[in-house]
Order: C-alpha cells, then sequence, then structure tokens
C-alpha cells in the first residue's frame, strides 16, 4: 500500500501537491497561527508599555531595541510550541479544561523561555516587562480560542430560546443523578422539542434551588400547583431507584393533570449509563399496580430446565411463547412448541431461531384433544417437562360453546396427562386460573376439572395404581386394544403433576387492556362490565416465571397460588388508561357499563374456602392444600363428561359439570338438572359394559 502511495504521489504535478496541501489546510489554522504570531509579539510590547505608564516615548531605546530584535524569534518559537501541543488541531466550539491546561502549560514554558532568551542574548529586562508578558500573552492566547466557543453557545441560546417557544414544556420528577442527565440530555438534543420548565423532588434541601437555570420547586404535593402554574404538557418520572409503591403514588398523582407521563424503566439504565431523554419509556399500566414485581430464583429453575427436553403446549400463545423465550436462554436439551394454531406457533419459531440460533427447536401443529397426535409427539420426543398452557379461554366464547371448553381444556388435559404418565415425563406442569375457583362459568369450571384430573393422576401414582386411568378416546378403534395392553405393561410411573393458578395477565391475548386501548384509539366509548368488577393482574413475565418456579418445587399434587398482592377494579383501570393517553375520563372519552357478562363474577378468588396455604421459598409463592375428593367417581364421571361433549350435548353439559365440581353454580341455568341426572344414570350403565369389557382385555 505504501509503495502504491508513493507511486501515485509522485505523478502529481507540483501544482496538484500545493492544490492538495491548501485543500487540507484548514482557513481556521491558518487564521490562528497568524493571530498568535501578532499576539505573542504585541503581548510583551504591551507589558513594556504599560511599565512606562501608557507613554512610548518614555521607552529607554536599549529596551525598545532588545523587544523588536527578540520578538521575531520569539514568535516562531510560540509557535512551534503551540503546534507541538496540538492547539491547532482542537475543536474548539467543544473546548474545555484540557485546552485550558495547554495554554497555562504553553504560557509558562514560552514564559520562561522568552525570560532567558532575552535576558542572556540581548538585555536585562524590568521584571514587570516579564510577568504583565507571560499574562498577556495568556489572556490573548486564551481569549480567543474560547471566543469562538462563546460566541456559538450564545447563537444556541438564542436559537433554543425560539424553539423554546415551540416546544413541549416538561415537568421533570426527580433531582438526583438521573434527572440530572436527563435534563442536560434534552438540553442538548436537537432532535428532542422539549423544554424542562421545574422540577419535583421530595428531599427539602433542594426546594427553592436551580438545577442548570430550572428551579426545584418543591415535593410530590406541588405537582397539581406547578403543572398548572407552568403550563406543564408532559411529566417525566426520573426517579430509577423508586419502589412499585412509591411509583404508583406519584404516578396517582401525575395522572389527575391530564400530562403525558413517561417514566425512566429502572435502576439499570441507571447503572449501565443508558440514561437519556430517548430511554424515557411511556407509563404502562402496570406501573400503576403497586406491586413488586415477582422475585424468583432463576438460577434453580435454568439448573432445573437445563439439558432436559422440554415440551410447551399452546406454545404460540401469550403464557407459552413467553415460557418458551425464558426457556431458550438457559440452555435446554431441545425445546418443543406445541400449538394448533400454526400462525403463532410459526411466529415464535422465527423469534427463537432469530435469537438463539443454536438451540434445538421444533415446532409442531397438533391439538391436545388428538390423542393420536398428543401420544406421536411423547412417543417421538420424550420431553422430561411438560408445560401445559393449550386452553380455550374467552368466558364468553366458552359460555356459547360450553362442550368445546370441556373438549379442549379438560379432556385435553387429561389425554396430555395421560400420555406424559406412559412415556416416562418427569414434571408435568398445569397452568390454571383463579377463575377455577367457586367458578360461575363454564371455562372456570373446565380449568377446576384440570386442577381434578392433575390431582388424580398424583394419587394414581402415589397409590401404585396407574393401571386403572382409563385411556380416553373419541372413537372407538381395532387398535384401542393395543393402547390397553401397552397401558398394563408399564410399572409405577414417576411423573409429578402439579398446577399453576394466577389471574389476569396484563398485555395477553384476550386481556381488557388491549381492548381499552384500542377502545381509546378509536375515541371510547370504553366499555366496562360494572362499575365494581375487580380483578388480580400481573405481568406476562411475571406468569411464566411462576409457572416456571413451581416445576422446581413440585412434588406432586401441588397447586400453586401467586400472592398477587390487592386486586384492581377494572374501573379505575380504564380511567387510568384514558388519563395516560393525556385524556380525561368521562369528558374526552366516555366510559359505558353495559353489565355483567354470562358467567362473569364481580370479583375473582385465588383460593377455595376449604384450602390452606402453605409457604415455598418464595414469600409471594404459595401452595393451596388439595380438595379431597374420590378419585374413582371422579374418573368415571369425567369419561361421561367426554362422552357428553363429543355428542355436543350442551343441554346438559353444564349439570354434569356441577355435580362433579360442587362449587361451581352456572348463572342463569334451569331446567337442565334433571336431565343431567337422567344422562349420567343412562351413561353409567354404558361405562359399566365398558369396563367389562376392559377387564376381559386386560
Amino acid at each position: 500500500m505504501m509503495g502504491k502511495k508513493k507511486t501515485l504521489n509522485n505523478h502529481l504535478t507540483p501544482r496538484s501537491k500545493v492544490v492538495m496541501l491548501l485543500n487540507r489546510w484548514h482557513l481556521a489554522d491558518v487564521f490562528l497561527i497568524l493571530y498568535d504570531f501578532t499576539v505573542v509579539v504585541g503581548a510583551y510590547f504591551l507589558a513594556l508599555w504599560l511599565r512606562f505608564d501608557c507613554h512610548f516615548s518614555e521607552i529607554p531605546e536599549n529596551y525598545l531595541m532588545a523587544w523588536l530584535k527578540f520578538s521575531p524569534i520569539y514568535a516562531v518559537i510560540s509557535v512551534f510550541v503551540f503546534w507541538r501541543l496540538r492547539l491547532y488541531q482542537s475543536i474548539w466550539r467543544f473546548a474545555s479544561f484540557i485546552e485550558l491546561e495547554k495554554v497555562t502549560i504553553s504560557s509558562l514554558c514560552l514564559g520562561l523561555i522568552h525570560t532567558v532568551g532575552i535576558s542572556i542574548f540581548l538585555e536585562r529586562m524590568p521584571v514587570t516587562y516579564y510577568v504583565f508578558g507571560i499574562a498577556i500573552q495568556f489572556l490573548l492566547v486564551l481569549c480567543i480560542r474560547f471566543a469562538y466557543r462563546f460566541v456559538l453557545l450564545e447563537r444556541s441560546k438564542q436559537a433554543r430560546a425560539l424553539q423554546n417557544a415551540k416546544a413541549s414544556r416538561v415537568m421533570l420528577i426527580g433531582a438526583g443523578s438521573a434527572g440530572q442527565m436527563i435534563l442536560r440530555d434534552l438540553r442538548g438534543a436537537k432532535e428532542v422539542n422539549e423544554q424542562v420548565c421545574c422540577i419535583i423532588d421530595d428531599n427539602p434541601n433542594k426546594w427553592g434551588r436551580f438545577i442548570d437555570g430550572v428551579p426545584v420547586v418543591g415535593g410530590r404535593d406541588e405537582i397539581l400547583r406547578a403543572a398548572e402554574e407552568y403550563k406543564i404538557e408532559k411529566i417525566f418520572l426520573a426517579i430509577p431507584s423508586a419502589s412499585a409503591a412509591q411509583r404508583r403514588d406519584i404516578l396517582d398523582i401525575c395522572k389527575e393533570t391530564s400530562c403525558e407521563l413517561k417514566n425512566l424503566p429502572g435502576v439499570y439504565e441507571f447503572v449501565k449509563g443508558y440514561v437519556t431523554a430517548q430511554s424515557m419509556k411511556q407509563v404502562a399500566v402496570e406501573d400503576l399496580l403497586g406491586r413488586d414485581p415477582i422475585k424468583v430464583n432463576m438460577e434453580e429453575i435454568y439448573e432445573f430446565i437445563a439439558d432436559k427436553v422440554i415440551l410447551v403446549t399452546g406454545g404460540g400463545g401469550s403464557i407459552g411463547s413467553e415460557l418458551c423465550r425464558q426457556i431458550a436462554r438457559h440452555n435446554p436439551k431441545q425445546l418443543i412448541v406445541f400449538d394448533i394454531y400454526e400462525n403463532n406457533a410459526h411466529a415464535i419459531g422465527l423469534e427463537l431461531k432469530d435469537k438463539y440460533p443454536e438451540l434445538n427447536l421444533e415446532v409442531l401443529i397438533g391439538s391436545v384433544r388428538d390423542s393420536k397426535r398428543i401420544n406421536q409427539v411423547f412417543e417421538k420426543y420424550k420431553p422430561d417437562i411438560v408445560y401445559h398452557a393449550a386452553a380455550h379461554k374467552h368466558v364468553p366464547l366458552m359460555e356459547d360453546s360450553p362442550c368445546e371448553s370441556i373438549k379442549n381444556n379438560t379432556i385435553g388435559t387429561y389425554k396430555t396427562a395421560y400420555a406424559a404418565l406412559m412415556n416416562g415425563c418427569k414434571r408435568f406442569v398445569l397452568i390454571s386460573t383463579d377463575k377455577a375457583v367457586n367458578p360461575t362459568n363454564i371455562m372456570g369450571a373446565s380449568k377446576r376439572l384440570c386442577e381434578m384430573v392433575i390431582q388424580s393422576f398424583d394419587r394414581k401414582i402415589r397409590d401404585g395404581e396407574t393401571v386403572e386411568l382409563p385411556f380416553l378416546h373419541a372413537h372407538v378403534q381395532e387398535e384401542d386394544g393395543a393402547q390397553l395392553d401397552r397401558m398394563f405393561s408399564v410399572e409405577q410411573p414417576k411423573t409429578e403433576f402439579v398446577a399453576v393458578r394466577f389471574g389476569n395477565v396484563l398485555g395477553s391475548n384476550g386481556s381488557v387492556v388491549p381492548r381499552f386501548k384500542e377502545q381509546i384509539a378509536k375515541g371510547g366509548p370504553v366499555t366496562v362490565t360494572h362499575p365494581d368488577i375487580i380483578r388480580y393482574f400481573m405481568t406476562i413475565p411475571e406468569a411464566a416465571s411462576l409457572v416456571l418456579q413451581a416445576g422446581t418445587y413440585a412434588n406432586g399434587g401441588e397447586i400453586f397460588v401467586l400472592d398477587m398482592g390487592s386486586p384492581v377494579k377494572i374501573d379505575t383501570l380504564a380511567r387510568n388508561l384514558i388519563r395516560l393517553s393525556g385524556l380525561r375520563p368521562d369528558v374526552d372519552i366516555k366510559i359505558s357499563y353495559t353489565g355483567l357478562r354470562a358467567g362473569e363474577k364481580l370479583y375473582e378468588e385465588k383460593l377455595m374456602s376449604e384450602e390452606g396455604l402453605k409457604t415455598t421459598p418464595n414469600q409471594l409463592i404459595h401452595i393451596g392444600c388439595p380438595i379431597p375428593f374420590n378419585v374413582d367417581e371422579f374418573l368415571y364421571q369425567l369419561q361421561v363428561l367426554m362422552t357428553a361433549a363429543g355428542d355436543g350435548r350442551d343441554d346438559v353439559i353444564r349439570d354434569l359439570v356441577a355435580q362433579v365440581v360442587p362449587t361451581y353454580h352456572p348463572a342463569g341455568e334451569n331446567g337442565s338438572e334433571d336431565k343431567g341426572e337422567a344422562y349420567m344414570q343412562q351413561m353409567k350403565m354404558v361405562m359399566e359394559n365398558c369396563k367389562e369389557e376392559a377387564t376381559a382385555l386386560k
């Protein structure tokens, strides 16, 4: 390369070389060199002139001649020293302490050179000549350089003042280090058209003081007054160390202002130095819940799932996909995503392949209602752990199609659990819901049946009676006998079956929050079923973490329950979302109450009255003691339910469920009890015949 460069230069004419040199030369540097040459000569003349009371005629001729002879030599030396210290290569619009230090050092060194040189070779000058000369040279050299920066700053202030006239007016909450970073970033960012007008901080020592010219006007009690006085349009919350409860209390005040709210996510951004105006995010509704995030022992979880084959049913859904994300981070031997909805399965598959190219991933399409398909999957992949998230969960839809709820949720869970048992799976974790507690809708009742399925499997394993678990199938075929032979050949399986119960998940498919946001975006009205309806809420990552934690605590038969804090009124949630959008409830956006839907309760419970609580190493995760029931009778009733659901008997299915789940009280169902009892008796005879046939096959 060097040889080529020399060859290229050799072909250039002398004129081209001069032009190239001039093109590279900065005019500002040329000006500074000429200026410095003049300054270092004139500085010591001014010193001599000041020494003799500013009268040129009184300056002795020997002093004047000594200065005149030494000045050109000294000027060349000075320019050389400045060049060696790179004072001609600095960008002076960004001049700082380093440039000041260089000018100071060069002035002192050059002053020493001037003193020694002129005294030895020409004339010993007055002491004031040396002192004044050094001082004047220092001031003049420094002045021109920093004057450029001051001019630019003054221009930027004027431009900023014009911009601020059109900028959004911002209140900054937090006068700590994070708040100062945000303030300075807003001032320095040209692309951000926002002006901080006042600062709020709860520390009384900061009240009445200024940060970069912005007043600290008081604590949180002054938010409403200051927002009105300073005509605030946006509020930035920059307190990364604040607890969830403190953040909620402040936001509760802020949302009364109709200002747009933004929030600094947390301590991580502050510690890593990521605190900028762009790091502020829109305040999410979960920030108003006032509950610290669920903390789980992730090391314990990932040690448990590492190097294991893991199957997630419903892996394309909200909870299932988050489970897949958290599992994929920590080296499972293989991750199998199983879902009936191909679009969701395809999407999570692409996401995981992009993020974790080394992950051994299988994305499979199929239904948990399909006995053959689910058995094929277990026989081929032999999963060690199953997280069963596949379920129908929309309450109104399931009320209209109750048989589908039983077939998919209850029977699908049974078939998946049965396949896990028969293929040596170590853990089976069912995802349940607080709607399973004292259910008033068929969806909640079907999930309670799922919990009973899990408890039945656990009981049969503990009693060594797994051979008594029936193989449920939708269609009688010749190979059923072979399936029964295979079932009876299994010796003492050790699968641990557990369930995890939690409340509503913010942002999940079908969640009320996305629905509210859509309605707000359309201008309303926002529809709430009842002004007093309340629900427990948690985030999707919290729900997934809880499910993973349950897998590590499992001994078999437990129902894990999350302490989700205080319930939230849906009406309050809707109003908060409207305020967070900078709008006013009942003024800009109307709220309409539509009445409770079929099967919907005013409040959800986490435990039934018969259940107690046991503690776990995680204080926010508890274990509900199982409610005893006759397992053999339940298994018989389950077969009746499957038959009725398969026959589409919507007229009797709710009553049949009520006979199996005593805590289920369907709303508005009258006159089906007799039909349900008759159907149960009819199916009892059929089941007895089937039992005799099974015994013969055995």
